[in-house]
């Protein structure tokens, strides 16, 4: 049986922690390969540990083929649906398979609007074409053989993952803001969620300055980050001699103002008489 191991494929979930991969080597050589592996043709979806495990250890292994792939997109699909059931996985790998999934679907979801192609041109001759020319043929609408599934709501996402909307909300936030030094210390559990979230709002200089400290000083960026956010804003405290200045500016255009109302008065009267004599 040929089996083609895509690095790709391997890499799309987290791997196994060193301990995890211990007691899975262990488990294997004293009960032997009980779960089948999963193929899409001769590509190695599920099982990359397992099949690493016996190949090492001349260990015998079933393989099976999944019915229902019909894409890479499927592929990456189920492995998330199944890793996300894994008690293993820390909040935030929980959350970025979430997430994933939920662009493999919008992305899907868009590419199903099919745009028609542009009809050929109209030959500047049309009206010659005679009965015998071949007919043009016009290009055939493609459906969807089945509906396309939406993207799930934050709601939905974060009941998958077992995780709050909040929890979800800032763990987009890291994947869209974050360092990939802060990424990487978020996943290595050096910092939690909460505090990655905080740091991803600085600059990105910032942020790997931050990491290249390690965590105490990402731990320390978080807290700035925290402390700005809660400190009231100073109001600058006022100038006695501005505010005197401002007072007698303020009383010589009310002074004006009614100098001006008395003269557009005076200018009335002498209208009226004008007019009445």
């Amino acid at each position: 049986m040929d089996i083609v191991v895509n690095e790709d494929l391997k890499a799309y979930i987290e791997p196994m922690t060193p301990e995890e991969y211990e007691a899975l080597e262990r488990s294997l050589l004293a009960e032997g390969c009980r779960d089948a592996l999963v193929l899409w043709g001769e590509i190695l979806v599920d099982g990359h540990h397992r099949y690493a495990i016996c190949q090492k250890h001349g260990l015998p292994f079933q393989a099976v083929q999944h019915p229902h792939f019909q894409s890479m997109d499927d592929v990456h699909l189920w492995m998330i649906d199944q890793h996300l059931g894994r008690r293993s996985l820390s909040v935030f790998q929980r959350g970025e398979l979430a997430l994933r999934k939920r662009d493999i679907l919008a992305a899907r979801r868009s590419q199903a609007r099919v745009t028609l192609p542009p009809l050929p041109p109209v030959p500047e001759d049309a009206e010659t074409v005679t009965e015998d020319a071949a007919p043009v043929i016009e290009p055939a609408v493609s459906t969807p053989e089945a509906p396309v599934e939406a993207p799930p709501s934050r709601e939905a996402l974060a009941k998958a993952a077992r995780l709050s909307n909040t929890q979800v909300g800032l763990i987009e936030k890291i994947r869209k803001q974050a360092a990939p030094e802060v990424v990487e210390a978020v996943k290595a559990g050096t910092i939690s969620i909460n505090a990655a979230a905080a740091v991803a709002s600085l600059p990105e200089d910032e942020q790997r300055a931050a990491a290249s400290g390690g965590d105490r000083e990402l731990k320390e960026a978080a807290k700035r980050v925290r402390e700005s956010r809660r400190k009231p804003k100073e109001i600058p405290a006022a100038d006695p001699d501005a505010a005197a200045g401002a007072e007698d500016e303020l009383q010589q255009l009310r002074r004006r103002v009614a100098e001006l109302t008395a003269e557009v008065a005076s200018l009335r009267q002498q209208l009226s008489e004008l007019q009445g004599g």
